[in-house]
């Protein structure tokens, strides 16, 4: 039996934070779902794929509609995130990612993001307000890094609005954690469903319909494809849609990440994350035959529906629960475990009826999850336009670096210290071992390190065999 003090013990915990009353309840909702056994696993037999969508390449949307919607149209970055998994402590949008397209300046995510919607406002005359939901954790950072950008906030609109925090729960009683020797770490973000009740608590939507916009972008900071992009906005405002998901087609690289699956009880669009795939689903949910798309966490939301629903429901949409067992110090395997209640923002396709979905191409998909990602996103595969815009010269090979040695961000810059290699002629790029790459390095075909280590030379060609 789980200690019935348990969830008044979390509430008590999370109102004398401060935290948000809508993100309270929603805690309350999935307490309950957690302490019934509720998994969340969304089984295969109770599915259908999701296989016939728009495409955004074979859209006809005429210039003016196009950008008719842009003008009414507001972004939104999810900015919560620290890259733990790297290792890092503050925010991972500021970490630096290219040098600047006129030279000189290395810059980060946010410095990027921020230029992509200057160049948009500057090419379509559209307010397009730019907006960060950020952590308890990534705020202070984030907004001291913006502050050099004076020409960001629109009539008067925030900048930024507070992600929600929940009390970490021990795996053995579901009471909340107690950890000493780091209180921070008794806390975690709810994941991205959160933006609902965060969306309700700050008020946000409801300022941008009275500042005259009608929808919103929202994508993850970490995705530099996620650009405005007026031709979806009119594709979407036509629709009529309250909310639409993009989705890319799958590649053999995919193997993580939602997907939108057609529940067979009701025909509507419900996602399904990683985290709901039952184990012996887990190869048809990854087969591209049979599901051939997967989600980008890229969403577009009808600002009046949004409002309307947040407003019904107090801001505690009905979205699945997930489950995450995590040790309370993700650094330190010894940890007490404890659980961690989250959800998926893309979830709420099964809320809204009439929600949509559209095909977009891979280039609005360039996320940053781990070290790998970073080494394709700082090489020659990629140039950062005058628009702020990252264009591949070459498909993205399959970059696999040695954890032991990568995985965490201090360790990857430091044997990366003179640049990323030459990636463009790059099938794939496999290091095993503790390997140090000097300047003007390329890689070649099935690039592979192996061994114990040492040092690549200055101007060296990796190729199957090594250099």
């Amino acid at each position: 039996m789980t200690d019935p003090t348990g969830l008044e013990q979390a509430r008590t915990k999370m109102t004398q934070a401060g935290v948000a009353p809508a993100a309270i309840d929603t805690f309350t909702r999935f307490y309950h779902l957690l302490e019934s056994g509720e998994t969340g696993l969304i089984r295969e037999t109770d599915i259908d794929p999701l296989v016939d969508i728009p495409n955004r390449a074979e859209l006809t949307i005429s210039d003016d509609d196009a950008a008719a919607a842009l003008a009414k149209t507001a972004m939104l970055k999810l900015n919560g995130g620290l890259g733990t998994s790297m290792g890092m402590d503050k925010a991972k949008s500021l970490l630096p990612v290219r040098e600047a397209p006129d030279g000189g300046e290395i810059l980060t995510f946010l410095d990027i993001i921020v230029g992509q919607v200057r160049a948009a406002r500057q090419a379509t005359g559209a307010r397009l307000p730019l907006l960060f939901m950020n952590s308890f954790r990534t705020r202070e950072d984030s907004l001291a890094a913006l502050e050099r950008y004076t020409d960001i906030a629109v009539d008067g609109l925030p900048v930024d609005f507070l992600q929600n925090r929940e009390p970490k729960l021990l795996a053995s009683d579901l009471t909340p954690v107690t950890w000493e020797k780091d209180p921070d770490l008794e806390w975690c973000p709810p994941g991205h469903g959160d933006l609902y009740p965060a969306l309700h608590a700050s008020g946000v939507v409801v300022a941008l319909l009275e500042a005259g916009f009608r929808y919103m972008c929202v994508s993850n900071s970490d995705n530099l494809g996620a650009t405005p992009d007026a031709t979806i906005a009119g594709w979407f405002a036509a629709s009529g849609a309250p909310y639409a998901a993009e989705l890319c087609r799958k590649t053999a690289a995919d193997v993580k990440g939602g997907q939108i699956v057609v529940r067979k009880s009701d025909g509507r669009y419900v996602q399904r994350e990683t985290a709901q795939t039952h184990p012996d689903d887990v190869a048809a949910s990854l087969d591209a035959t049979r599901h051939p798309f997967f989600h980008t966490n890229n969403l577009w939301f009808d600002l009046q529906a949004l409002a309307d629903e947040l407003e019904r429901t107090g801001g505690v949409l009905e979205l699945p629960l997930i489950r995450n067992d995590k040790t309370v110090d993700p650094s330190d395997s010894s940890s007490p475990a404890v659980v961690q209640i989250e959800s998926a923002m893309g979830a709420a396709v099964a809320v809204f009826e009439g929600a949509t979905a559209i095909e977009v191409e891979r280039s609005r998909f360039l996320p940053v999850k781990t070290t790998n990602d970073l080494l394709v996103l700082r090489s020659d595969v990629y140039t950062l336009t005058p628009d702020y815009l990252l264009e591949a010269q070459a498909p993205a090979p399959l970059v696999d670096l040695d954890k032991a040695h990568y995985k965490l961000i201090d360790g990857f810059t430091q044997r990366f210290a003179a640049g990323a290699p030459s990636l463009r002629d790059a099938d794939s790029l496999t290091v095993r071992g503790d390997w140090t790459f000097g300047s003007g390095v390329r890689a070649e075909g099935k690039a592979a390190l192996a061994g114990d280590g040492g040092t690549v030379p200055d101007g060296a060609t990796v190729g199957a065999d090594g250099f």
